[in-house]
């Protein structure tokens, strides 16, 4: 387990883009309320798997995908999934058949089916307006990100 502090939406980001330099495949499980930063961490997740795109939340569309040369990343938003049927439809199951990676926010809501194996990732504000703390599980960051 590593812990970070960032203290501003860029950091949040530089954080994200060392983990997705390391990551190539499986389920990042993302913890955290809303604004947390989940998906300006997602944003620079896909930069560190090589994915230049423009990375947005996926509330509405409840999945996301964004696509490299060599990578897929599936970046999914779990906060309406209230059961099964909710799952199901999302596609969520067939996406894990596919050797890619998925990043999923509000992981809260479906903790009981995530993989053993999964990286956690736990986004949490602080006092400070742009003060996060960053929990990961189950991943070691190349550099220290303090640098």
């Amino acid at each position: 387990m590593a812990n970070y502090k960032t203290n501003n939406v860029n950091e949040t980001e530089k954080i994200g883009f060392l983990l997705g330099q390391t990551v190539r495949s499986g389920v990042v499980a993302m913890f955290g309320d809303l604004g947390a930063g989940k998906t300006a961490f997602t944003r620079g997740f896909a930069k560190g798997m090589g994915i230049n795109c423009d990375v947005s939340s996926p509330t509405f569309a409840l999945v996301n995908e964004y696509r490299g040369e060599k990578q897929t990343l599936y970046h999914f938003d779990m906060y309406r999934i209230s059961g099964w049927d909710d799952l199901y439809s999302t596609g969520y199951f067939d996406y894990l058949d596919e050797g890619a990676c998925l990043i999923i926010e509000w992981s809260e809501n479906i903790e009981a089916i995530l993989p053993d194996d999964c990286i956690r990732v736990t986004i949490t504000k602080t006092e400070n307006t742009d003060e996060r703390n960053i929990e990961i599980v189950g991943a070691e960051l190349l550099e220290n990100p303090c640098n």
